[in-house]
């Protein structure tokens, strides 16, 4: 499960220059919870109904009655997502048990006005039924974002970090220097990619090295292994440093 999550990591630049990463929620998962919120609220809507029928209905009537419950009807629908996501979780029950929550796109909580930003354009996004406006939303941004989010500037992301999966191989690379001159961006996304490497399977690492074979000129667990020695490289090039220092956030890759 970890590893498969790990392709949703969505870097953000916060307004001070840092980076933080959000690994942020599809729409099937986002789907289940919203469904497990559906059948929360027709439980409470059945367990109040049964209440006033046997509480409030001899003593108001059935109009009385009838008008109550759809105003409670009325405040639950618009406002049982404010009250959760800008809460202490930042998630509904639905949310929570999927292992989700609403954050802000600057990684911190929803705040009560962007709560009922989001949650008051649901309306658009379930237009024309089903929350297709906002399923097609999602599929077309790369946080996965509604309308509703892309207004108030949140996201929805997994709450629990993943295990660190246990390698199956461990590569040992020794430092070497590209065979070629590499752009900025080159250097970022092999930096990023011994940073992000713990937390694949061996297979997703050995799919994404094959990608780099025009660089590393070797298939496999040796493209592998030569592009993490240019990564270390990348790291602290050997004219500038003295004894290896250990590589961060990647244990199963030594120099």
């Amino acid at each position: 499960m970890a590893a498969a999550r790990a392709d949703t990591l969505q870097p953000v630049e916060l307004a001070d220059g840092v980076e933080i990463q959000l690994r942020v929620a599809g729409p099937a998962v986002r789907s289940m919870a919203y469904t497990i919120d559906l059948l929360v609220r027709l439980g409470i809507y059945l367990g109040v109904w049964i209440a006033a029928l046997f509480l409030v209905l001899p003593g108001i009537g059935m109009e009385l009655t009838g008008g109550l419950m759809l105003l409670f009807m009325f405040f639950m629908e618009w406002f049982y997502n404010v009250i959760f996501e800008a809460g202490a979780k930042g998630a509904t029950p639905g949310q929570r048990s999927m292992k989700l929550r609403v954050m802000s796109m600057t990684g911190g909580p929803v705040t009560l006005a962007q709560a009922v930003m989001r949650n008051f354009l649901r309306v658009v996004d379930f237009m024309p039924g089903l929350y297709l406006t906002g399923i097609v939303c999602m599929l077309f941004t790369k946080r996965f974002q509604r309308l509703g989010d892309l207004v108030a500037n949140t996201v929805v992301t997994y709450a629990d970090p993943p295990p660190s999966p246990t390698p199956a191989v461990e590569i040992r690379a020794e430092r070497r220097a590209p065979a070629q001159v590499l752009t900025r961006e080159e250097q970022s996304a092999l930096l990023q990619f011994i940073e992000r490497a713990p937390l694949w399977a061996d297979e997703r690492r050995l799919e994404l090295s094959t990608l780099a074979e025009p660089l590393t000129h070797a298939p496999g667990t040796e493209g592998l292994r030569r592009l993490c020695g240019m990564a270390l490289w990348l790291q602290e090039p050997e004219d500038k440093r003295g004894t290896p220092p250990p590589l961060k956030g990647a244990p199963l890759f030594r120099s």
